[in-house]
């Protein structure tokens, strides 16, 4: 019998399908409704991928995926899928994919003000306590929320219901996702005040700022906690300090400059908060494995 943890197969198919269609050939690809898209990959990653993920909640239909944050390692696959409570530079790895039987995953965005809309109704009474105070979740895969996604994709062939309903079937797939036994910990983002909600106004504010001298006891006054607390709860929650944190955004925003605005190296190291072009070209290799020139050359 199928449980709410064991994932339908027949129903796994379906949104792999659909994916599918969506995603016709390698990439990702945003789907006419506000913050969901689909993605494909027809081979495994040589090396993880160091990018920037955004809030919200991945299914995997086919394959397989391994996300490293800090030390700290997470695998998904069709029976499990993930939630990111916030915007975390991860290393990323599609580790299960083929030509035949590509990597295919659905992603929908979450926001903070649309989980505090939701839980108020999932959670009358209160949030439960949680201990897990991570910013990654991994959990079985849910069929309801997997048939959600499923509706919400066939919305697609018909705009009027597309208009009208699109919405209403996200709302239903995150109160699910409340409901689920990764909903306390989710719902952290939401309550405001919660350890997890500071964490993530502040995540807001560096990539904000990102380009501005870091000051801790600043950013966590704005948060309202002391620099101790402040500092202890950033490394549970993001698997690394706010100056890490702020390090692995400047790179990667130096990196999306130079392959994308054509910029030169020195020129972006200046732009995303570095005073010296050569720390910049040190701390560059280190984090992406290979100096920024041979970036450039290779865009």
């Amino acid at each position: 019998m199928n449980t709410d943890k064991t994932p339908d197969l027949k129903a796994i198919a379906r949104l792999a399908q659909l994916i599918a269609t969506y995603a016709p050939h390698d990439g990702c690809f945003d789907l006419p409704i506000p913050g969901v898209r689909v993605f494909r990959s027809s081979a495994v990653d040589a090396e993880p991928i160091n990018v920037m993920s955004q809030a919200g909640i991945c299914l995997v239909a086919q394959g397989a995926k391994r996300v490293i944050l800090g030390d700290k390692i997470y695998e998904y696959d069709p029976s499990r899928m993930v939630v990111y409570s916030m915007a975390l530079p991860v290393e990323a790895r599609v580790v299960e994919a083929s030509r035949r039987e590509p990597y295919l995953c659905l992603v929908m965005d979450m926001s903070p003000q649309k989980i505090a809309s939701l839980m108020q109704k999932v959670f009358p009474r209160g949030l439960p306590k949680t201990s897990d105070a991570n910013g990654i979740h991994v959990g079985h895969s849910d069929q309801h929320i997997v048939a959600a996604a499923i509706r919400l994709i066939e919305l697609l062939r018909t705009p009027k219901e597309l208009q009208l309903l699109s919405e209403l079937v996200l709302d239903e797939i995150f109160i699910r996702l409340l409901c689920s036994p990764l909903g306390a910990s989710v719902a952290q983002i939401g309550a405001a005040e919660s350890k997890t909600w500071k964490i993530v106004k502040a995540i807001s504010w560096i990539r904000e700022n990102y380009a501005e001298l870091l000051n801790i006891e600043e950013l966590a006054g704005f948060v309202n906690m002391s620099e101790s607390s402040f500092h202890r709860h950033f490394k549970s929650i993001t698997s690394m300090s706010p100056v890490q944190f702020q390090k692995a955004l400047r790179l990667q925003e130096a990196k999306s400059l130079m392959l994308s605005e054509m910029m030169d190296a020195t020129t972006a190291s200046l732009r995303v908060g570095y005073a010296s072009p050569s720390q910049f070209s040190r701390e560059y290799s280190r984090y992406f494995g290979k100096p920024p020139a041979q970036d450039v050359k290779t865009r």
